[in-house]
Formats: structure tokens, sequence, C-alpha cells
């Protein structure tokens, strides 16, 4: 992706979340130059990778298959093996109408996908196969929507209006887009590790290669490695 796109991007983001009363934290606002200032105090922003993530997929094409995420908070996988300090995680999340977030699963996160407002989400589901790495086209896949429990065929869909959550267990595979308009999504959840816990029906590329024509207007998660 070009760094002029990356930062269009997050321009309308923010706008896109500001118009909802959503406050971001202090380093959401970080220009490149205060990440190098703060860098050796900002362990426990760049280790646990908070901050602007875009994505692609891989595929080229942002506005048919992309996502803009910002991680709140998240912990770490030792602190979900130990049952202490911080074992969750929170994101804020713009799915744009139609955008599509491919198929995909986690084998050790629960998440919460919450509609914060906009347009409605709309969530494919599947349940993983035994194999671990296909989906079942057989069983139907039941879900909880804000305490109450939603079936639906393999390969169905759930549609969210705003206000309204899925609960997505381990094992349940799930896509989703804007239905036909601009999504504001929060997510919350166990620890996040997109490293080791995203496993995706079709090859993808869950972080972007950058091309440099543009100077930063803020850092992405993979852009902590050249600090």
């Amino acid at each position: 992706m070009l760094r002029s796109e990356l930062n269009e991007i997050i321009r309308a983001g923010e706008d896109f979340i500001a118009s909802f009363g959503f406050k971001m934290p202090p380093f959401a606002a970080w220009s490149p130059a205060d990440w190098r200032a703060n860098k050796d105090r900002a362990g426990a922003i760049i280790g646990p990778r908070l901050g602007w993530d875009i994505t692609d997929y891989g595929f080229g094409s942002f506005t048919k298959k992309g996502l803009l995420l910002f991680t709140v908070r998240n912990g770490t996988l030792d602190n979900l093996k130990r049952g202490t300090g911080m074992v969750y995680a929170e994101k804020i999340m713009i799915s744009r109408a139609n955008q599509l977030t491919p198929m995909h699963w986690h084998k050790m996160k629960t998440e919460d996908i919450i509609v914060r407002g906009g347009a409605p989400l709309e969530v494919k589901l599947y349940n993983v196969a035994a194999d671990g790495v296909s989906i079942d086209r057989e069983r139907p896949v039941t879900v909880m929507c804000d305490g109450l429990a939603r079936t639906v065929a393999p390969g169905g869909t759930v549609v969210l209006e705003p206000g309204e959550s899925i609960t997505l267990e381990p094992g349940q595979a799930h896509a989703f887009w804007g239905k036909d308009g601009d999504c504001l999504i929060g997510e919350v959840s166990t620890v996040n590790d997109d490293e080791t816990d995203n496993y995706f029906l079709e090859p993808v590329s869950r972080f972007p290669s950058v091309e440099e024509e543009a100077e930063a207007y803020r850092l992405i998660v993979p852009d902590y490695k050249g600090l």
C-alpha cells in the first residue's frame, strides 16, 4: 500500500471515529517524531502492538477487502497463561460499506464484536471442521448475541444493528462487512495475537507492505520495528 493511501485512510478514520464521540487514547495522535521521542518508555504500547493497524489482506484493493483497526489495549500471552495482569484486549474498527474482512477464525481468542454506530454489520458464519484448517459446510452455527442464542445454517449471516453484538468463540469462522454503509465496530476479547492466532480460509497477508512515497502521518503497527 502507498504511504499516502495509509495517511488518507487514517485521517478519514479519525474523523469517522470522532463523529460518534469516541475518544481515543493520547498515543493515537502521536506523530512519528512523538514515537521516536517516547519509544524508550512506550514498551507497554509497542510490545502488545497497540495503535493504528490497516490491512488490505494483500489483495491490493482496500475498499473491497480491508479493515482499519486501532488496538486500544491488549495484554500478553504470558499474562493469559499466568492468569494475572491484563488478560484482555479492546479495539475500535471501521468496516466501510460492503468492505469485506475475509473468512477467518481464532484458536485461542474469544471476542465480542459490537456495532458502536453507523450502518449495520453483516457477519457470515461457519464452524471450523474437525481438521482445523477448513470450514464445516454441514453443521449449523450457534452464537450468542447480547445474551440470546442465534442459530444459522452454515454460511448464514447475522445482521447486527448499532448497539448489538455477537460473541465469537474459538473455532467459529467469520467474515464481515458494513451492510451498505460505513460501520464503527468495537471489539473486546481475550488477549489478541495477530501473529499466531489468525487463521484465514484463503491465503492473505495480514500486514501490508508499504511503499514510502510520502511522509507518514501516523505510524501503523508494523512501523514499530523501525523505531
